[in-house]
Parts: structure tokens; sequence; C-alpha cells
């Protein structure tokens, strides 16, 4: 032994050291190398296991750091209303999304998983975060510029709860207000709806200049992935009927649905989803022509196509009824990664044996994960998989509050102002004697922000989170020596007996979300006519109507002095106030048309039948006034 001399150590030391450091560099993981070679290397070292785990997303409630590193699993959704603990706070949501992402990294290869969820008017889930009108409001300001601020305020808030992935924007085209869902489409028109896909490079940061059609972006730690939805023809099924079927013409289909997906794909949207809609009976899950053929080889996206919740599971009638079949089509029409959710072992064993059958080609797998990974290696996740709490204090921050409460005076339509144009009712005196509040969406916080709101299908009262009601932004706005008088449903006896200068009635919507706000009537909610009949029969009087779409008014409106439509504005409801009483002027204009009654329906503007109560366009405007 004593032989050897301290050269030839250190020489077989350095050979050591060189293999060692020559095991360790791997090109996957080395952030200077291309993407596209990123990607070449980490899929020519993964198994077929490790490849069906990306392709499948599971539910927060069944992702343990053991599920993961047992299956893989590539993506972990919060369904609606799914938090770490009720009234989470931001640090919460961290620590939750990295000890998943811990059982991730802990895999042979360390695949980081990503995280989404429904941030679709702002991070809609989390106490405490800044909620911003519902998208039917917004295609009311037809202001790109305010909706890119939007996203960039939306991403910041998400982001500070450890999340870099959302379900954002919906960019349906809603052709009948009796759908559940008109309130997250931004207009009737497609060119409304394609001006408002600014809200994607708000949320995922401006494309390079030279970058290639199709291929996502995300510009690092403060923005997310977004996701396109739902593709394709979403808003137009048969009397609005969710997840139903859309009759129309390819053309049509191409003119009206498809538009605003050209400018999110040119905008290098990360990712797209699927509709659980059908287009002429055949559903789109299943449609190989339209994910594939079309979205992916004609216009070249090149970003990954995600399904909805057990989107495939709803293949079949009734759903569930023949899974196997389900991830056959599903797959095979080009859907990337499965919102499976739950019940993931069953996907991941039917994918595999599948696979392992040549029922589904290999290639169509490799397809899926070169995307999943794309948009994974693109937006930094490999680099930063962990969540830290440097951005918590950008939660319902100040700054996103007035710019929602900039939003929610945008959003605003005046559609009746006085008897005639010379004795307009609006804007009101904030100093006058006394007025009444009255109506149920006064102080409602619940109503006002409506459904996809800390529960899926939205609460009501002002418990959930924090914000400002109606009322309370009318007390904040009139002269300290005007009296407020609030009575949520008055008699007229009551409003006559009390010498009102002037009432506001705020009335409309409950809560819902999805098919639970399918309604073939589309009336206020009780006692909402009655409160208007009691006090405007008695006083001057303001209607607002809080509302996911046009409602039935046509019965009211010779009773109503001035009528407002403020859609689902969201927490800052100060920016009513704001309009109501001069601060600043109406500025909104209608992105749907107001029916007169629903047997009209569906009608839309350029239709033949259009003969609507206020067109599509419609909206009086006032100017600021100077009030002590």
């Amino acid at each position: 032994m004593g032989r050897f001399s301290i050269p030839k150590v250190g020489f077989l030391l350095l050979c050591c050291l060189a293999a060692v450091s020559e095991a360790t560099y791997v090109k996957y993981k080395d952030p200077k190398q291309p993407v596209g070679v990123r990607i070449k290397d980490l899929m020519s070292r993964m198994t077929l296991a490790e490849k069906i785990g990306q392709m499948t997303q599971i539910e927060r409630s069944v992702a343990t750091p053991e599920v993961m590193k047992k299956y893989f699993i590539g993506s972990v959704l919060s369904g609606g209303g799914s938090v770490p603990a009720p009234k989470a706070t931001p640090e919460t949501w961290v620590k939750m999304v990295n000890s998943i992402q811990k059982g991730s990294l802990s895999t042979r290869l360390g695949i980081p998983m990503l995280y989404g969820i429904d941030a679709v008017h702002g991070h809609n889930n989390v106490y405490n975060a800044t909620i911003f009108p519902h998208n039917v409001g917004l295609g009311a300001t037809r202001n790109p510029q305010l909706i890119k601020k939007i996203g960039d305020a939306t991403a910041l808030e998400v982001r500070a709860t450890g999340i870099p992935y959302v379900f954002a924007p919906c960019i349906a085209v809603c052709r009948d207000p009796r759908w559940g869902r008109c309130y997250e489409s931004y207009s009737e028109d497609h060119k409304i709806v394609q001006l408002m896909t600014e809200i994607i490079p708000g949320l995922q940061g401006d494309l390079p200049a030279n970058s290639k059609k199709g291929v996502p972006f995300v510009a690092g730690k403060k923005k997310v992935a977004a996701c396109a939805k739902h593709y394709l023809g979403d808003g137009g099924t048969t009397k609005g009927i969710n997840e139903n079927n859309t009759v129309i013409s390819l053309k049509g289909l191409l003119t009206i649905h498809l538009p605003a997906y050209l400018n999110s794909v040119s905008k290098g949207v990360a990712t797209i989803m699927v509709s659980y809609s059908s287009w002429n009976g055949k559903k789109m899950h299943a449609s190989r022509d339209l994910v594939t053929g079309f979205l992916k080889n004609k216009l070249k996206f090149r970003g990954f196509v995600i399904s909805d919740w057990q989107g495939i599971d709803r293949i079949t009638s009734p759903p569930h009824a023949n899974y196997s079949y389900s991830v056959e089509v599903g797959v095979g029409a080009g859907i990337d990664m499965i919102m499976v959710p739950n019940d993931f072992t069953e996907f991941i064993d039917d994918l595999t044996y599948q696979v392992k059958h040549n029922i589904i080609p290999m290639s169509r797998i490799d397809d899926a994960v070169k995307r999943i990974l794309r948009v994974k290696f693109v937006m930094g996740l490999f680099e930063n998989p962990m969540a830290d709490n440097s951005l918590v204090n950008q939660l319902g921050s100040q700054e996103h509050r007035e710019l929602a409460r900039e939003a929610v005076r945008k959003t605003l339509v005046l559609l009746k102002n006085g008897e005639s144009a010379d004795k307009p009712l609006l804007p009101l005196p904030k100093k006058t004697a006394k007025i009444l509040v009255a109506g149920s969406h006064a102080d409602n916080l619940g109503y006002q922000c409506g459904g996809w709101t800390i529960t899926w299908q939205g609460l009501q009262g002002n418990d959930l989170t924090s914000g400002t009601t109606i009322l309370q932004a009318i007390k904040n706005t009139v002269h300290p020596t005007t009296q407020v008088v609030y009575s949520e449903n008055p008699d007229a006896e009551f409003v006559k007996s009390n010498k009102f200068s002037y009432a506001i009635v705020v009335v409309g919507e409950a809560s819902y979300a999805e098919t639970n706000g399918d309604s073939l009537n589309l009336t206020i909610s009780e006692p909402g006519p009655s409160t208007i009949y009691n006090v405007c029969g008695a006083v001057k009087c303001v209607v607002v109507v809080i509302s996911g779409r046009p409602v039935v008014m046509q019965p009211y409106l010779s009773s109503i002095d001035a009528l407002v439509a403020a859609w689902l504005p969201g927490t800052e409801g100060q920016g009513v106030a704001d309009v109501l009483f001069g601060d600043y002027g109406f500025t909104g204009k209608l992105a749907r048309t107001w029916f007169k009654t629903v047997d009209q329906l569906p009608m839309n503007v350029g239709d033949p039948h259009y003969d609507p109560l206020f067109p599509f366009g419609f909206g009086l405007t006032t100017e600021p006034t100077k009030q002590n």
C-alpha cells in the first residue's frame, strides 16, 4: 500500500469526482439548454408509468405526498371551494402546495407537479382575495387594458398562495342568457371576447417579439400559466342548457365560437380546456377532428389540452358507464392531461392497459407528455418548483382592490335615467334629508360576488370574505348629515309615511354556478319584484340589478325612474356608489342584448327577429359632478 504516491491517489480521486459530476449533470435539469433538448432528454429517461403519471391531474384532497411519489402524478387541482382550511391564509396555501410538491420532487426524475385552480374573477377560492367583477360585466367596459391589469393582479394573488396555474380565461361566446355560465362569458359578440383575451398576457406576461406561433409562454415567478376554455362552442348550446348540444354549421362554429381561440393561441396561452358540450351531437371530449386535427395541427397550438372535471367520464351517458371507452376516445381525441380528479388509479390502470395492448399508440402518449413538459419547462417550474411567502402581501392588496373598484365603475350600464333626458335622476345628490336603501342585494356581499366565490356555487350574506357591500358604500359616500335608512323589503305604507328624498333598490339573482344557474324564466329572486313595486310606487327610485345576465325587467320598467345593470361586481361595492353619486360618470355599454321576454331567446345582435328591450351596445352616460 505504501508504494502509492500522493499524486496517484489524487488522480484517482479526481477521476471519481469526474464520474460523480458526470452522473449528476443531466441535460433536462440545465436551464441553459433549449427547451426542446430538455424535453427530449427527460423523455428518453421516462418509463410508461412516469409518462402516464404526467397526464394525470388529481384533486387536492387525494394528493398526498405518498400518492404523488408512487404514481408520478403530473398535476393537482383545487376544485371549486376546495381549500386547505376554511378562511385559510396564503401561508397555509403555500405550505399545502409545497408539501404536495415535495412528494413529486422525491421521485427518481424529480419532475415537479403543476398545481391549478379556478381563478375566474380574481383568486376567487381564497379568503380575503380581491374579487373582481365577473366577465359579463367586464365585457361592458370594452377595455382590454383594464382586463390586462386584472390578469396581472390575479396572477400576483394566485402566486401569493403558491399556485402557478389558473383555469382562466373563459372565452365562451354566450349566445343564450338561459345558460348558467353566461356570466363567465364576456359577450354574445365574438369581437368583444377577442378583445378580452388581453387578460392572457396579463396572467402570463407579454409574449417575446420573436416567439414561434402557438408556443406557450409564461414569464417567471410572478406570472401564471393560463387556460382558454371551453373548446369549442360551450356558449352555443340549445336553450342555453349547460354541457348540452351546440347545433350549428361548421362555418358558424368557426366564425362565432372559434375566433377568440386564434387570439389566445397567438398570445402564447399555455393550456386549453375542452368543453363538456357537444357539437351537432358529437362530444367535444371525443372530437379528434377538432382537438387534434384543428387545434393542434391546423392552429399549431403547442401547449397542452386539458379535460374538464370528469370530462372524459361524461363522454358516455350516464357518465362513467364505460370508462375504458372514455379513456380510449378521450386520450385518442388528443386530450393531453385528464382532470380525473379522484379515482386516479382506475384512469392510470385503464390507460396503461390500452398502451400495452396497442389500443392507444405510444406516439399519442409521447405527444401528450411532450406538451405537458414544454409548459413546465417554459414557465420555469423545474428551476423554481417550491413556493415561498414572498408575495403573501399581494393577496387582497389595497392596490388590487382599487383596480377592482375602478373595474366596477366601468362595468355599470345605465339603462334608464328619468322619464326624459332633461329630467335625469342620476347622479344622485349626496346631501339630502333622508334616503331609503332597500332590496335583498343591498347588503349581501355573497350575492354581489356571485358563483365561483369562496365556494363553487357562491354564498349569500356577509361572512364569506372581506369586501364592501353596496349599502356600506352608500353610507361611505353620502354627506354626513344625510340619513340612510335600510329596510330589506319595506311595505308601501312604510315608504309613503317616511318622506324619503329618494330610494335605491338593489335586487337581482341569487348566486349560482354552471348547471344550477340554467334558467328558462330568467326572473329576479323574490321578493325583488314586490320590493320594486312597493318602493318605486311611492318615491323616486333607482333600481340596481345584480345579476349574471339580462333578466326580465320589462314589467317593472314604467314604475322605475332609473335603472342600472351592475352585473356581479365582486367585493368592491364602493365602485357602484362612486357612479350613482356622480364622483364618476356612467360609461358601460351592453355587451349582451337585453331581451323583453324569454320567448324571444335566443336573440343576438344581427338576428333578423331582433326586438330587444335594450339593444347590444346601449348605455346612457352621465358626467361626473362636483358635489360636497
